[in-house]
């Protein structure tokens, strides 16, 4: 009996045992990786790339974010095990009966998929999730709006997909908690769930992602746009590494910036670079097309916008194929697809230097002269008025925040039928205002 317990132990721990456990597999059917990517460095540390339009093949993040920022962490190696640890136990629980067959079950049409590439040489199906506020995130691949830069857009991803594959499957392994408390705050702005994708391309999901000039973060917040944002930002708290708080935070400045440029790839480069040099070159092109006005961005801007595509079009699309690879038989072209036909053909948007309210807007408006910066979400509270108007009727607000001095006057726009109340609580407003002038 002892000798037999004894073999039983050593049969365990052998390589051979540990082989015959193969790749683990979740409900779903998908594998998930046994250890990180030969890509990381050996501190844990993603070594963040350059990306221009030939895509170096270098390890993650994916992209430097914002105002030459390049991403660095504070990971010990240690830190780095831990997570590997994390990652190859996630999943693991005991099954028996039943639940131990469907798991074999799953591995085998698993195997079988792989053996047959036939099965699994196609994209996942494009899902569309319009609402009245907010256009659909465009992936490539979509000829309605990419129109003749589709294919450079495609050859994009597919260069991005062959040197940051293992990366990406590494982000989508850890990533799983985080990506289900993103969507559920965006989900509550009404913003695309895509845009979950620009955490990834800002931080790789790493909460102590750290810039040279100091943005911190999931969401890569330097500590002024983070206090303007309502969050905490001092010696003894930092919400920006916060994942629920900084995604409020992440889902109002978003839902700022698309009111002004009702574009989100134009709102993917102003996340980067900031507003002002995306609305100069709007105003330059007398577009507001990004691929008009490309080149007048910053080039790291310019890179930063083709990541955050190719990173939602492979997360959303391709990433069945991120752990066994794309079949070598796989079509490029069965990306294409379009809207046409279904009544969500893309919308040119207006200039937004141009008039930017209708005449029944007017009509209900009201201009109030302020000399202080006021908090949206306070006076939205003290209002009772819908945050998304208020944004879109004061879309040059950030402007005047951004550059703000003491006594610099601003032309704040609120509903006539709010005039009275907004002078009766003026006092309060301010008060309820002052940390965003600290």
């Amino acid at each position: 009996m002892q000798l037999r317990s004894f073999l039983c132990v050593v049969w365990i721990a052998s390589p051979f045992a540990l082989m015959a456990q193969g790749p683990r597999v979740v409900s779903d059917g998908k594998r998930i990786a046994m250890r990180e990517s030969s890509g990381m460095r050996t501190d844990g540390v993603a070594t963040p790339p350059v990306l221009l339009d030939s895509i170096a093949p270098k390890a993650m993040p994916f992209s430097i974010a914002g105002n030459d920022k390049t991403i660095s962490t504070n990971s010990s190696s240690s830190e780095s095990k831990e997570r590997g640890r994390a990652l190859s136990g996630q999943g693991r629980e005991k099954t028996s009966g039943k639940a131990t067959e469907q798991l074999l079950d799953n591995n085998l049409v698993k195997k079988q998929a792989l053996a047959d590439k036939t099965l699994v040489a196609k994209p996942l199906e494009r899902i569309w999730e319009e609402n009245d506020k907010f256009k659909s995130v465009p992936l490539a691949g979509e000829v309605d709006y990419y129109g003749s830069m589709n294919n450079y857009m495609i050859d994009y991803v597919k260069k991005y997909m062959t040197n940051f594959s293992n990366s990406l499957n590494i982000v989508c392994g850890r990533g799983v908690s985080a990506f289900e408390v993103i969507d559920n705050v965006l989900k509550t702005y009404s913003i695309p769930k895509e845009l979950k994708y620009l955490a990834v391309i800002e931080s790789a999901l790493n909460k102590n992602a750290r810039s040279p000039v100091g943005a911190l973060g999931y969401w890569q917040f330097m500590a002024s746009t983070a206090k303007l944002m309502g969050l905490t930002v001092n010696g003894r708290r930092d919400d920006r590494t916060d994942l629920h708080k900084s995604t409020h935070a992440a889902a109002k400045y978003l839902t700022y910036l698309y009111n002004q440029l009702d574009d989100w790839l134009l709102v993917v480069a102003a996340y980067n670079s900031g507003p002002r040099p995306v609305l100069n070159a709007i105003k330059k092109t007398g577009e507001n097309d990004f691929w008009a006005i490309k080149k007048y961005l910053p080039k790291e801007t310019q890179n930063h916008v083709m990541a955050f595509v190719a990173t939602a079009t492979i997360m959303e699309r391709l990433n069945h194929f991120l752990l066994p690879g794309l079949p070598s038989n796989f079509d490029w072209a069965s990306l294409n697809v379009t809207k046409t036909g279904v009544g969500n053909e893309r919308k040119v948007a207006a200039h937004p230097l141009l008039s930017k309210f209708s005449e029944e807007e007017v009509k209900k408006m009201a201009l109030v002269r302020i000399k202080v910066p006021l908090d949206l979400e306070v006076v939205c509270s003290v209002l009772s008025v819908d945050r998304r108007q208020l944004g879109k009727w004061n879309y040059d607000y950030f402007d005047y925040l951004e550059t703000y001095k003491k006594g610099n006057v601003y032309n704040f726009r609120i509903p006539k039928d709010k005039l009275d109340l907004f002078i009766e609580k003026k006092d309060i407003i301010e008060k309820a205002s002052a940390h965003i002038s600290l």
